[in-house]
């Protein structure tokens, strides 16, 4: 929010609590982005961590101080609601970031995808585990929609791959690999690639360490058929082997051809 160009000197920013030391670094950030703007960030924090009713409060005393815009991280998806239509109501500029409502207008939001973070932690955890030992998992409120999404990110990647061994599995092929000091030109470089691939296919979807797999083993496959000058050799190896016809697909698939 730019406080010379629009006018706006008085920014209410509202975390969450006072104890979480992320909303404390927040904090710092909105107060120096608002300076560097001739701006001033006045912050509204609510007595009781994480409380909807104070937050509804605080909110509500802010437009009452004349504030010029609002950033906001909403305690409660939904219990804030009607706090935020007041927002509107007042037509003030409003932000959110880390968490939002379920309802009111925006005009922009900084956040993350909670689901994807908590999927993408699991998946490292379990390919470090490799399928050994037990995992607890120690959520915070259930009012937190951030820790939510986590939760049910880091408990899907469990059901794709309950005892982690398919990432383990990933992991074996790509250090067996390194240790080996595979040869790019080595017969079998491309399919150690592929396998891996197709594993990091099954248990994160779509991911960039399984695009990355990909990328490779399509290049591998690329530059040992350059190797071989015989054409109906190289039609063999590119189009006879199911397993290569299966990578030319998956590349063709990527936009890799």
């Amino acid at each position: 929010m730019y406080g010379g160009g629009w006018g706006y000197k008085k920014i209410a920013v509202f975390t969450k609590n006072l104890l979480n030391p992320a909303y404390a670094a927040a904090r710092l950030g909105a107060d120096r982005i608002a300076a560097q703007f001739g701006a001033v960030a006045v912050h509204y924090v609510p007595r009781v961590p994480d409380d909807a009713d104070e937050q509804c409060a605080l909110i509500r005393r802010a437009i009452a101080e004349g504030a010029d815009a609002i950033a906001l991280s909403a305690v409660h998806p939904a219990r804030v609601n009607a706090a935020v239509a007041e927002i509107n109501a007042a037509g003030l500029p409003l932000a959110g970031f880390i968490s939002r409502t379920t309802e009111g207008r925006w005009g922009s939001f900084v956040g993350s995808d909670d689901v994807e973070l908590g999927r993408s932690l699991a998946h490292y955890l379990f390919s470090h585990l490799q399928g050994m030992g037990d995992v607890a998992v120690i959520e915070a409120s259930a009012d937190s929609s951030t820790s939510v999404d986590r939760a049910r990110g880091f408990r899907a990647a469990g059901i794709a791959d309950p005892e982690g061994q398919g990432l383990a599995s990933a992991t074996r092929l790509a250090s067996l690999a390194r240790e080996d000091r595979l040869a790019v030109l080595h017969p079998a470089a491309h399919l150690y690639l592929f396998y891996r691939y197709l594993i990091l296919e099954r248990v994160m979807p779509s991911s960039m360490d399984g695009a990355t797999a990909l990328s490779k083993a399509f290049k591998a496959l690329q530059l040992r058929s350059t190797r071989i000058g015989e054409a109906s050799l190289k039609d063999g190896l590119l189009g006879a082997n199911r397993w290569n016809r299966a990578l030319i697909e998956a590349a063709r698939l990527r936009k890799l051809l």
